[in-house]
Formats: C-alpha cells, structure tokens, sequence
C-alpha cells in the first residue's frame, strides 16, 4: 500500500464486527485516523474484543446506522475525509427469521449514511459494501458482471439488491459534478477468515464443532460459493477508496472483488479440505427442510483487474491454512490485534 492513508480520517460503519475490525487494524497500522459507528459485537466471542480493536480508534461511537440524528451528529463531529460503510444485518437465514430489521438496517441505515455525509462537507469518497448476493441469481454457470441485473430472493439479498439501487440513485440524484462525494459499491463473495464467530456460516460452524468435539452438519454440500479471504475484499475496498479520493467520478461506480476462477468450490470440498488438516473433525449432512438458499454463484472481477490493478492474492488452500492457524493461536492464548498484523504484513507482500 502506498503512504496515502497517513494522516486520512476515516469514519467505518460496522468497526465491531468480522470485517470491520480487520478493516480498522489495517487502516491504523497505514497512519489512517479512523472514527468508528456500530453496534456493539453481536458474539461472544469476538474479534473487536480479541484483537484490541477498540485500541485503533480516534472515536468509538456505539450507535445504530438506523438513528438518523445520532448519525449525523457523529459525521459531523469527525469531519471524515473517506467513509467505509460495512455495517448492515449480514445473514441469509437470519434475514428469514426477521426481514423487518434486515430491510431496516441495510436499506434504510444506509439511506441515513447517505444523509448524514451531503451534510458534512469534508467527505470526499464513499465506499458502499454490499454483498455479491446483490444479484438476480439465475444459477448461470458463468460469472457475474457488474451491470448485471440486482434481484435477491431472500430477503437479505433482496435487501442488498435494494441497496445497490439507493447507491445509485443517490449517486445520480446528489453526488454529481466537479467537487462532490465520489460514491461507489463494492460486492464481495464469501468472505472467510480468523475471527468470525458468526452463525450459520461455515467456518465458524466447523470451528465451534471442533471445539465442541461434535460433528459438522452442513445444509447444502454440492453449493459453489466464491470462497475468499477477509484480506481480498479488503485490499480492493482500500484501493477503491484511494481511487475515488484522488480522481473522483470515474472510479464512482459498482466493483466485484471475488477470488479466483478456481476457488470458487463446493461446500463440500472446503468441509473435506479442513477436516483432512484436523484431527478428530469429521462431517455429516443435515437432511431436514431448509429455506432457501442460492446453489451457484461466482463473481467477475475483470473490472477490477484491469482498472484499479487489484487481484486475488491467497489462493484458497492458503486461506484455509492462515484461519487454521489464525485460530489455534487464539486457543493459546496469544496476542491476537499482532496476529492479524503479522497476517496484513503476510498477505501484502504475497505477490
């Protein structure tokens, strides 16, 4: 990364949870003076706790993205040069058992994020991290591109689709011209990584199992997901925001940061490539009715490649091996906030 964070103030959405506390240990470790919004971690434990990263902060404000006043007055106290939104309700399933608060946090938290920055003047970039479940998924072999059309049949997804359609709208309706917020979405695939402690996600169900001496019980073993690190997604949301700061509207548009053609595998694989690395882990499949939930989905991230010069970095055996690893540290009780730096260091020099 180049010395461009220095000294940039950075307000985060979502700082408490899985990719937010990594997010706002790499922007501290870049100089970056980082202002962050959420609720408090929703899991015990957690990686905001564990890795320290309250200690990376400038302001640490514990608030709701749907309290609107509360909001702004937090916007305008850090005058931000770059806003990251990463919070939202982020579960498919938990978004079948309560669609009112999926749709109120992720559509309408956002339009208040929205809100909030064309009153604060310092604000000069935007980035808007969605999800790659933004997608009307027809199950298509190929890739996703970034104009394809937003859909989501569940409600999370649909309520990420309805997100991409308030980024645009917004962008179009306020963010135009010379000398305005240059606003962009991100979506990502199945972000992966040390310290998720999520329900209803696979790597941490495998984790929690293992703990726990039971078997893993997976739901849908022949489903493709765009497996990636925490630290892919990441890097490109860095090199976007720095894009938008210095040149504005050409970058202000919708991004893909995916893995790999060749990680994108089967639930099933990931499940057999860590129970082989473990000892004493094994797997069975849950054969009772599930809602449902997309088969096939995979990201094209050419768009990215080629304009902003990011990649994937970490194939998925490695990404597998770093949360392995990552996790057995923390049973043994080591500094988990050195942890991540030392895998931040790791991964940017990976070439």
């Amino acid at each position: 990364m180049s010395r461009f964070w220095e000294g940039k103030r950075v307000f985060i959405t979502g700082h408490t949870g899985f990719k937010g506390g990594w997010l706002t240990i790499w922007l501290k470790s870049l100089g970056a003076n980082v202002i962050g919004y959420a609720l408090p971690a929703t899991t015990t434990p957690n990686i905001f706790s564990i890795a320290n990263v309250a200690d990376c902060l400038i302001e640490n404000h514990m608030q709701d993205i749907r309290n609107l006043d509360s909001l702004k007055k937090a916007m305008l106290s850090a005058q931000p040069d770059i806003v990251l939104h990463l919070a939202a309700q982020p579960l498919v399933r938990k978004s079948y058992l309560d669609p009112v608060e999926t749709y109120s946090t992720n559509v309408m938290g956002t339009v208040n994020l929205f809100e909030a920055i064309r009153q604060t003047q310092s604000v000069r970039a935007v980035v808007n991290v969605t999800t790659d479940k933004c997608y009307e998924n027809r199950e298509w072999v190929w890739s996703y591109r970034e104009d394809e059309a937003m859909g989501g049949y569940d409600p999370y997804s649909s309520s990420k689709g309805c997100v991409e359609l308030v980024t645009s709208a917004y962008r179009r309706s306020f963010f135009t011209g010379s000398g305005v917020v240059a606003l962009a979405s991100a979506r990502a695939g199945n972000v992966i990584g040390g310290g998720d402690w999520a329900e209803d996600r696979l790597i941490p169900d495998f984790l929690r199992s293992l703990n726990q001496k039971k078997k893993l019980v997976i739901r849908s073993p022949h489903a493709i997901r765009p497996w990636q690190h925490v630290l892919e997604p990441l890097s490109g949301y860095l090199l976007l925001a720095e894009r938008l700061f210095l040149e504005g509207r050409k970058y202000a548009t919708a991004w893909n940061f995916g893995p790999r053609e060749e990680d994108a595998k089967t639930v099933q694989w990931i499940v057999e490539k860590l129970v082989s690395a473990t000892p004493n882990a094994s797997w069975e499949i849950d054969n009772n009715p599930q809602p449902h939930e997309a088969n096939y989905l995979k990201l094209d991230s050419s768009k990215a490649r080629a304009m902003l010069n990011w990649q994937s970095r970490w194939n998925l055996e490695t990404t597998l091996t770093k949360i392995i690893e990552w996790h057995q540290l923390w049973q043994n009780g080591h500094d988990m906030h050195k942890v991540c730096l030392e895998q931040i260091n790791a991964y940017v020099e990976t070439k």
